[in-house]
């Protein structure tokens, strides 16, 4: 099943972003490698593509995992929990309807 990842970032979160970005996207490739991942990317702070200075304020993922438990297991564990860029994390079930 699918289920979607929301992290919301902490106040000033660019130079957490930076260091643990690395491991970050390698998580993701994994994911993206297995054929397990629909989409993911950051929330810029503010309205551009590249939000400069202002940064991002969260992120987004959506992938398959076998239970809503081990998609929790997998958040928790990311390195962008480790290293204090999320304040919060939520794990929902998600039900892709379009791009069919």
């Amino acid at each position: 099943m699918l289920y979607s990842i929301f992290g919301n970032d902490v106040p000033d979160s660019s130079e957490k972003r930076k260091g643990a970005r690395p491991a970050h996207l390698a998580r993701l490739q994994a994911l993206q490698d297995a054929g397990r991942l629909v989409l993911a990317g950051p929330f810029p702070a503010v309205d551009a593509i590249d939000p400069g200075m202002a940064g991002f304020s969260g992120s987004l993922i959506v992938a398959e995992f076998a239970s809503l438990e081990a998609a929790q297991e997998w958040a928790g564990a990311d390195p962008y929990v480790t290293a204090g860029v999320y304040a919060q994390v939520a794990v929902r079930p998600f039900k892709k309807v379009f791009p069919s």
